[in-house]
């Protein structure tokens, strides 16, 4: 199969594409305005619809329609604009309706810088938006993967009707890599049977949030979290990387995964054995796989580019039986393998 030279944005846009994504509505905002861009162009070539909405709420709402109507439809942002759009996915998951977001993360709060980061963390991991709800989060370290995982956000997100979110960075949107849109089995998903379709002779369908009697609305919320069971109990995923004779781990996620494993050659090669774990799914997060790694190894790097957003989950899995140590830039800094090998050196050295 032919592979192709893309940027992440271009990539991630054409596996929605070929994932049967024929809605976008958006707002350019860098680092991510590449996605809608390519979009434009993209769109009309398979009969969808491009528009470029007034504002991100205003984008979130026409997602919200759509996915009403059954349509696959896909929004992209960046971290602030990603927090505009938080009201309305609050709504789509409560609506119990599909869609996916992609969050190319910059430097923040406010509106921060336009350099990769990763501090969005806890706004895509533990429900950005408000009332008892939650996001797949799926975060990719390569544009492949990024293609990869895009397409089955589609699929998740019809299986499970609920929004799915592809979490990543500058570097991630910005990097170009060659890819390949390998066709995929079809899955069987549940049908459709709550579209807002025209009634045509049938009982009406009516899709909403708002449920005033609270006995209704504590069912709906059970309901929904019982989904979210199902998706801890079958949808995790994590790549460990030459954890098996290693005497500490470093966890990373998305692009600083890339970065950890070249810090892991250059330690080995200094006789230091170090492995790597990193999450795909940061919701559901891969506790039991540090659970079992945190039987053996005692001592774990956390390496992130914020201030420490993942290593709560990290302490989670590991429930005490490791020791968890920190090390992050944030604000758009990105920190560098030499920077990793150094602290990694440090914590051996520790008793």
């Amino acid at each position: 199969m032919e592979k192709r030279f893309m940027t992440g944005n271009e990539a991630i846009a054409e596996a929605a594409v070929q994932a049967g994504c024929r809605y976008f509505f958006g707002y350019p905002i860098t680092p991510q305005s590449e996605l809608p861009e390519y979009l434009a162009r993209r769109l009309p070539e398979v009969g969808g619809c491009f528009l470029q909405a007034e504002s991100e709420i205003a984008a979130i709402y026409m997602v919200f329609g759509a996915a009403g109507a059954g349509a696959r439809v896909l929004t992209s942002s960046s971290s602030p604009g990603i927090s505009l759009k938080q009201e309305g996915i609050s709504y789509i998951a409560g609506a119990w309706l599909p869609c996916v977001i992609v969050n190319i993360m910059r430097g923040g709060p406010g509106l921060g810088g336009i350099q990769p980061s990763q501090s969005d963390y806890f706004q895509a991991t533990k429900g950005g938006g408000h009332g008892d709800y939650r996001l797949v989060v799926l975060a990719p370290s390569t544009v492949q993967e990024a293609v990869n995982l895009t397409m089955e956000a589609f699929d998740l997100a019809d299986k499970y009707r609920t929004p799915v979110m592809i979490l990543g960075d500058g570097y991630l949107g910005q990097m170009m890599e060659p890819v390949e849109f390998k066709k995929r089995k079809q899955q069987s998903l549940p049908p459709k049977d709550w579209t807002l379709t025209g009634a045509k002779g049938r009982p009406r369908r009516i899709i909403k949030t708002l449920y005033l009697q609270p006995e209704i609305l504590e069912q709906r919320n059970l309901t929904l979290n019982r989904r979210y069971q199902e998706i801890i109990k079958d949808e995790i995923r994590a790549e460990t990387y030459l954890t098996e004779d290693a005497e500490v781990i470093i966890a990373a996620f998305g692009t600083v995964a890339r970065i950890a494993k070249s810090a892991i050659r250059i330690l080995r090669e200094k006789g230091i054995k170090a492995g790597l774990v990193r999450p795909i799914t940061l919701f559901p997060f891969p506790y039991q796989t540090f659970a079992q790694i945190s039987d053996k190894i005692k001592k774990i790097l956390v390496v992130e580019m914020n201030l420490g957003q993942m290593v709560e989950d990290v302490k989670l899995g590991v429930c005490g039986k490791a020791e968890v140590f920190f090390y992050g830039r944030t604000g758009g800094m990105v920190p560098s393998y030499d920077e990793i090998v150094v602290e990694v050196e440090k914590i051996v050295k520790e008793p």
